[in-house]
């Protein structure tokens, strides 16, 4: 019988298991991301008559009217893509967004291996690096909870990195290639674009590299530097100046040493699921497994690891393209995220920003090892044994949770934040009313509600350190419906309703043992 190459076996296991989850995936469509929820709630606006991108809201002055915004926070894509399917074949949103993963799912590996062997790496090592991403919690973060940008960038990044490789000279092809990237790069994501920098340094010095000429170097910086000016100006004039996003704020100056630690572990941190394991040591996603101090300590350790590691790869990877885009995206990464740490912008200290990075790593890591004795490759094996073991624990079980735990309506999105009973109830309401105002603690529920307007407030904490500004709503607008967590139900609920000063005489109706919905029609 014909011997099967190694990096094909590998290949087709892979193209299996993602096959199944994608099968899971149409069976049971993810919950959503709070991001991508306010993204969706733009589309519903859109839907609804509005302009491009404009988010329609309940005026907070006098609520029988509506005030519009440009959401520029996020790009465009993590709602336009799946609307696409929308409009094409009638689905809702939840099976809209399982397709857009699923996509993204398959032609992300398949760039990222096409990039992996045009950087030098044998086709083996290049499969071998496909299964050591896909055994990451990030890989199957989209099959529970839709994360529009993170995964659209995940589907593109990979052909993008292959194109830098591409272009050994100048020319129209070139200019064509750096004007389409910067526009579906940010269309994907909005931090594409220090990505999209670094790619341009690595394509210039690749360009320049054989010659020491000013003039040459200045030539090709403007094959490379108008088309890529003339993409981020387009995306300036007609996104980014048109709304707050999270390079217009600042909080003020952060000295404190994460804001250089985190952004130099992040090789480890994205690439080999250490913040995930960790459950976020600077930004909890649940229960916080190590202190303030430890966690500092702990990235002070990673990052000096990290550094050795790109060091380590770049001595002895033979091909010195790879070399050079690791370690330029490596600085850009640095500079871009220390920066806005220390401007205290509004970016989370989360792995996930830095996956592009931990995808970059992950080739030259299992070539690395590949070169040191056998001992050192079994600890490495054991390393990505340790991390599939927690990665398939949280898949399974956030799995069950999305198909027994959830609530599902119209919407087709798996509702953490309510159970069947109260949706199904909020739902009549909704169908039986043309007036009225529904209020929830989460973007993602509102996009249940067909016909009636909709408010969203941030969910109150124990101690109730809000500012009641930002919750104060005037005016009388028909029947209120305010959908609450039975806990609420004491101090937390008199905020909330005094916060709608216009409504008196509120009832209260208990929908299940979980939530319970407030309500009254009568103008104070």
């Amino acid at each position: 019988m014909p011997k099967h190459p190694e990096h094909r076996i590998i290949l087709t296991a892979v193209f299996l298991i993602v096959t199944v989850c994608s099968i899971l995936l149409l069976v049971n469509p993810a919950a959503i991301f709070p991001d991508s929820a306010w993204g969706y709630q733009v589309l519903r606006s859109v839907q609804n008559g509005s302009g491009f991108n404009m988010l329609t809201l309940v005026s907070q002055e006098n609520i029988t009217q509506n005030t519009s915004e440009f959401k520029s926070w996020w790009s465009p894509g993590q709602y336009l893509f799946p609307a696409a399917f929308v409009k094409l074949f009638n689905l809702n949103l939840g099976y809209a967004s399982a397709l857009t993963v699923i996509i993204c799912q398959f032609t992300g590996l398949a760039g990222l291996y096409v990039f992996f062997k045009k950087a030098g790496f044998s086709k083996n090592i290049s499969a071998l690096s496909l299964v050591v991403i896909m055994v990451q919690q990030a890989f199957f973060t989209p099959y529970i909870f839709y994360n529009g940008g993170e995964i659209l960038l995940f589907g593109f990044i990979g052909w993008f990195l292959y194109g830098c490789l591409q272009f050994n000279r100048p020319g129209i092809a070139l200019a064509v290639f750096i004007l389409l990237c910067g526009w579906i790069g940010f269309f994907a994501k909005s931090s594409f674009i220090w990505m999209y920098g670094a790619g341009l340094i690595f394509i210039w010095i690749q360009l320049s590299k054989h010659t020491t000429h000013i003039k040459h170097w200045l030539i090709n910086g403007f094959w490379i530097g108008i088309p890529a000016l003339i993409s981020v100006a387009i995306i300036y004039i007609t996104y980014l100046s048109k709304g707050v996003n999270p390079s217009s704020q600042s909080g003020g100056i952060d000295l404190s040493w994460k804001v250089l630690a985190f952004p130099l572990a992040s090789p480890l941190l994205a690439g080999f699921s250490a913040d995930d394991l960790a459950n976020g040591f600077i930004t909890h996603n649940d229960t916080v497994l190590f202190t303030a101090t430890q966690a500092i300590a702990i990235i002070t350790v990673l990052a000096l690891l990290s550094v050795w590691l790109v060091y380590a790869i770049s001595k002895r990877m033979p091909d010195n393209r790879y070399n050079v885009l690791l370690v330029i995206f490596y600085i850009v990464a640095v500079l871009f995220f220390g920066a806005s740490y220390l401007q205290r912008k509004d970016i989370s200290y989360e792995s996930r920003h830095f996956r592009v990075i931990g995808l970059l790593i992950i080739p030259g890591t299992v070539y690395l090892f590949s070169r040191f004795k056998r001992v050192y490759q079994y600890a490495f094996g054991v390393l990505i044994l340790f991390i599939s073991f927690f990665t398939l624990r949280f898949y399974i079980l956030s799995y069950i949770a999305l198909k027994t735990d959830t609530a599902r309506g119209t919407s087709g999105i798996a509702q953490q934040f309510i159970d069947q009973a109260s949706l199904d109830y909020i739902t009549m309401l909704d169908k039986r009313s043309q007036d009225a105002l529904f209020v929830f603690f989460s973007p993602d529920l509102g996009l249940e509600i067909k016909q009636n307007r909709i408010i969203t407030l941030e969910p109150l904490n124990g101690d109730i350190s809000i500012d009641m500004e930002d919750y104060l709503h005037k005016g009388h607008a028909g029947p209120i419906y305010i959908l609450m967590p039975h806990e609420y139900i004491g101090i937390r609920a008199s905020v909330i309703l005094k916060a709608f000063p216009g409504y008196k005489g509120f009832s209260l109706k208990e929908l299940s043992d979980d939530y319970v919905l407030y309500f009254a029609t009568q103008a104070r």
